[in-house]
């Protein structure tokens, strides 16, 4: 299965595929050539199709967890201050997605959404320390009896567009779709001072699955 923002692309990349390889076999007489191009345009669209791939998770909804948001490797876990929304001190857990991570983002909580906003941006690499206020990036924040989440998508080097769901006002399910980050990059949570983490630094972790935090 593959996710929606990727049709376009997707469908442009089976173009080309068939298009060059087409062109090669009658424009080319060394067969060597002709393989090698096969070749390459075959691993080109692997990575296409591969990179918009869209498994289906499991989530086991709980309104007393908190269930990471993507795919990719915890590379933050730390207080910071957050000033955007809270105003106040948070605990940033923050997922690092690499091009070959799956890119959609999940809404990790049940509840309200209050906030949603797209901030243009720069796009430093992810893990730089002022990306997650310089860089491209959109804001949400979802709460529900138990606890308010802020999670902001960051686009990194290699991502060129986010695409968001989150509407103010609508009511949303933990592990349902939230967005995409095309060929990007990180995402931060920022969670209640306190809060019981279950997870760990460079720990590995699956979007709409793994459980972040523990209430």
């Amino acid at each position: 299965m593959f996710h929606k923002e990727g049709y376009k692309i997707i469908s442009i990349s089976i173009v080309l595929f068939l298009g060059i390889n087409l062109a090669s076999y009658v424009a080319l007489q060394i067969r060597e050539w002709q393989v090698a191009i096969l070749i390459v345009t075959l691993i080109f669209l692997f990575l296409i199709l591969q990179f918009f791939r869209n498994p289906k998770r499991t989530t086991k909804v709980n309104d007393l967890s908190v269930v990471s948001p993507v795919d990719g490797k915890v590379v933050v876990i730390e207080e910071v201050f957050e000033k955007e929304y809270f105003q106040e001190k948070r605990l940033q857990v923050s997922v690092f997605m690499s091009p070959i991570n799956v890119h959609v983002t999940r809404h990790p909580i049940n509840g309200d959404v209050l906030f949603s906003k797209y901030h243009p941006g720069k796009y430093l690499v992810a893990w730089h320390p002022k990306a997650s206020e310089e860089n491209e990036r959109t804001t949400v924040v979802v709460k529900n009896d138990h606890i308010d989440v802020l999670y902001r998508q960051i686009a990194g080097a290699l991502a060129k567009r986010i695409v968001n769901y989150a509407v103010e006002g609508e009511k949303v399910t933990q592990g349902s779709d939230s967005g995409f980050i095309k060929f990007g990059s990180r995402v931060d949570l920022y969670l209640p001072i306190g809060t019981k983490l279950n997870v760990s630094l460079n720990e590995k972790v699956r979007g709409g699955e793994s459980i972040i935090a523990s209430l």
